[in-house]
């Protein structure tokens, strides 16, 4: 008799433990599938001297891709187009350098601009500055806009002078 009780014993010990195993691999495979490893998309262009030769007001062109990842941006080297392929909310950072040659007034600003059509709560005003002889200014800005599919985004310096924009910087992420 106790060598039934024994083996009965271990036959539910044994039970317990396979279905402890099986909960437990149940309950990992619900936090794995609930927390995916979200992929970032994230863009970031680069704009160096050469790239923008139009002076005043112009979108600026980026050379260089530095980061691309996932599949929500898109942008081919040497334009000022940026593609949205996934509607979601984009944090976008960037800088504009502007130069102009010579003394007297300078100004400039930098919009954004969703199927070429400029943002005004992306606008950013630059200060003027008055008879200086180096006039140069980097604006920076970051921002926040909801973006659907199909959408194109540009940045344009703004300016009814002679500024030349000799290097810029876009950062964008899909945050949503």
């Amino acid at each position: 008799m106790n060598c039934n009780c024994e083996f009965d014993k271990a036959i539910k010990c044994s039970i317990i433990f396979i279905v402890s195993i099986i909960i437990l691999a149940i309950i990992v495979l619900i936090i794995v599938l609930s927390n995916p490893n979200e992929q970032k998309d994230i863009l970031t262009s680069i704009a160096i001297e050469g790239d923008n030769t139009q002076l005043g007001t112009a979108t600026i062109k980026f050379s260089q891709n530095d980061i691309l990842i996932g599949n929500a941006l898109t942008h081919a080297k040497g334009s000022d187009t940026i593609s949205i392929n996934e509607t979601g909310i984009y944090q976008i950072s960037y800088q504009l350098f502007g130069i102009k040659e010579g003394a007297g007034s300078f100004n400039f600003n930098a919009v954004l601009l969703v199927d070429d059509v400029p943002v005004d709560s992306t606008f950013n005003d630059g200060p003027v500055l008055e008879e200086l002889v180096n006039n140069r200014i980097t604006l920076t800005s970051t921002v926040i806009l909801r973006l659907n599919s199909g959408n194109t985004l540009k940045l344009a310096g703004v300016s009814i002078e002679d500024i030349e924009y000799q290097k810029a910087r876009i950062d964008i992420e899909k945050i949503d």
